[in-house]
């Protein structure tokens, strides 16, 4: 065989060897490349979201902007969570008022102290404080005259026992709607909050708790709002000061109490419609005259009752 035909075939082979190489080069080179573009990156594999803490305390209103003594104070809290709400340190209660909505209505008096005042509410370890500047309020004063009694007589407990146990009820469900009615019809003759002396004495710690009607003697009287009947009492039954009385529980800590009544018309127990008739208007009890005194409690407190016939608390 000539010695061109052997290099040829040497040469062939070589060039055959080195081309498989460059292939399987490419081959390995080009794997890689696309093995490394369609790698995850790290932030693909485990993305960083950001999380801000979300506040529990969503939004809060308090009406009205400027409450007076005597006035009621309600605030509105937005949280998926019942909130708890103080004001001066006091706690109450605060109910489901809509979808992560509570409200709580807040008692004053004319026996509060006016200034800033705290209003704290927290839901968890969150914790919001809101300044509040109770206003100031001029009442007028009264000069009542008794008929003289016994001092050395004691006084009868039971009827103030059932009072304030009364006025301690807080039940769950609201019974009111809309703003409550007039009890009844005659004059008022004696506002909220009116200061009096009693036969020559001030009362330091006396204010009118409610308003009187000057309506006579069996004038109907009517429940101003729905809810259930939760006292009576009578004057020949040891209610010797508030005479023949009435008390409705509206619900959430918001009562009425009728006094000084000539005829009872409903039974304890009983649940009234806002309107209907329960009793007529006297002169029981400690009076002097005929007349209707209404008084409005909220979480034990008797508060102006007139926001609440103008106003909406609903």
């Amino acid at each position: 065989m000539p010695q061109t035909s052997l290099f040829h075939k040497f040469l062939g082979a070589s060039i055959l060897r080195l081309s498989v190489f460059k292939v399987a080069a490419l081959f390995c080179l080009t794997t890689s490349l696309i093995l490394v573009c369609l790698s995850p990156t790290p932030a693909q594999i485990n993305p960083v979201v950001p999380n801000p803490r979300v506040s529990a305390l969503q939004e809060i209103t308090v009406t009205p902007p400027n409450p007076q003594l005597g006035a009621t104070i309600a605030v509105v809290v937005n949280s998926a969570q019942v909130p708890t709400i103080k004001f001066t340190d006091k706690p109450y209660p605060a109910f489901r008022y809509g979808t992560n909505l509570w409200r709580s209505l807040i008692p004053t008096t004319p026996l509060d102290t006016p200034g800033v005042k705290n209003l704290t509410i927290s839901v968890g370890t969150e914790i919001k404080t809101i300044s509040t500047v109770l206003g100031d309020r001029d009442f007028p004063t009264q000069r009542i005259w008794l008929p003289a009694r016994d001092e050395d007589a004691p006084l009868d407990e039971y009827e103030f026992d059932r009072v304030d146990e009364f006025k301690a009820l807080i039940t769950p469900e609201k019974h009111w709607q809309g703003a409550l009615l007039r009890p009844t019809s005659g004059d008022l003759t004696s506002g909220y909050g009116v200061r009096r002396y009693y036969n020559g004495v001030f009362a330091e710690d006396y204010f009118h708790r409610g308003l009187d009607y000057g309506a006579g003697v069996g004038t109907p009287v009517i429940a101003p709002a729905a809810g259930r009947i939760a006292l009576i009492g009578r004057a020949d039954q040891r209610f010797n000061i508030h005479g023949n009385v009435v008390g409705i529980d509206h619900g959430q800590g918001l009562l009425s109490i009728m006094l000084h009544l000539s005829r009872i018309d409903v039974r304890e127990g009983d649940f009234v419609q806002a309107g209907q008739a329960i009793a007529r208007s006297g002169a029981t009890g400690a009076v002097t005259g005929p007349h209707l005194h209404w008084g409005l409690f909220l979480h034990g407190s008797a508060i102006d009752p007139v926001p609440w016939r103008e106003g909406d608390f609903n």
